[in-house]
């Protein structure tokens, strides 16, 4: 099992020095939210029940690739991640750049969580359609993809054109930075089992797990996919090592931790589930 934390559930301020001691106490990854914009009217959510939201529209958000880069400097080795960036939002060039410019930094670092976005006021506050918002990310991967990978890119799509342009530098992780597909729905699945190092399952009850893992081995199956794909789910309430057990026998390999409860409790929370569960 893997291990990585939660920085968006401490304060910002400490999100250097987490990351800083997460790198230290040996954790796999750090992982910073995304949002592009927050709309007053915050509705719907990833998560279950009738309580929304998950967060206030007026919470501080940063540019998830501009925290990277710091903690790129600020760190030797451990993976920098996001959970998730909403790639339809944006053009492909502007991703693309942006998470090249990561990976180089970091050295191949980073671990690109990408998702459809689940905020329907948020698309639309960039004049985008959130009920084709599928179609919108597909195409964007693809782009991204090619111009990490490819000496000259040129493209026609139904959402993105443009004539021949070249794309450097390279990043250092070939043919591209590991993409960890965000999402739950049948989408989700089908880009982690055809382009996705990785699958993070945003809302997904640990007992229906294996169901859907079996899934995603057949649509990897049908993909000519043989590489493993990485399984990541938030882990927050895990404070003894027996606790990581049914994660790893639903078939999780990688669990977002943040072992404590208030800000000020962090760099000890780390200290204690590195010292009790990481060795």
């Amino acid at each position: 099992m893997k291990f990585g934390v939660q920085l968006g559930a401490v304060s910002p301020r400490l999100w250097a020095e987490v990351a800083e001691e997460a790198d230290r106490l040996g954790f796999e990854s750090v992982w910073v939210p995304e949002h592009l914009v927050l709309p007053i009217d915050v509705a719907g959510s990833p998560h279950r029940g009738p309580d929304h939201p998950p967060l206030p529209p007026e919470v501080p958000v940063f540019d998830a690739f501009g925290v990277l880069c710091h903690l790129a400097a600020r760190t030797s080795r451990i993976k920098l991640g996001t959970g998730v960036y909403n790639i339809g939002l944006r053009h492909p060039f502007v991703t693309a750049r942006a998470a090249a410019t990561v990976d180089v930094l970091s050295g191949g670092r980073l671990a690109f969580g990408v998702g459809a976005g689940w905020l329907r006021s948020e698309w639309e506050a960039v004049g985008l359609d959130f009920d084709r918002r599928g179609a919108r990310v597909d195409e964007a991967i693809a782009v991204c993809r090619r111009l990490w990978d490819e000496a000259v890119v040129e493209h026609r799509g139904e959402h993105f054109a443009f004539g021949p342009v070249a794309f450097e530098p390279k990043p250092v992780q070939r043919p591209g930075p590991a993409l960890h597909i965000g999402g739950d729905g049948a989408a989700a699945l089908r880009r982690a089992a055809t382009v996705g190092a990785g699958w993070m399952p945003m809302n997904h009850p640990l007992e229906e797990l294996p169901r859907s893992l079996a899934r995603l081995g057949e649509l990897a199956e049908r993909a000519g996919r043989t590489a493993p794909i990485e399984i990541t789910l938030p882990g927050e309430r895990i404070t003894r090592p027996e606790e990581v057990e049914p994660y790893a026998r639903a078939g999780v390999t990688r669990l977002i931790v943040s072992p404590w409860n208030r800000s000020r409790e962090a760099l000890d929370g780390l200290r204690r589930f590195a010292a009790e569960i990481l060795t």
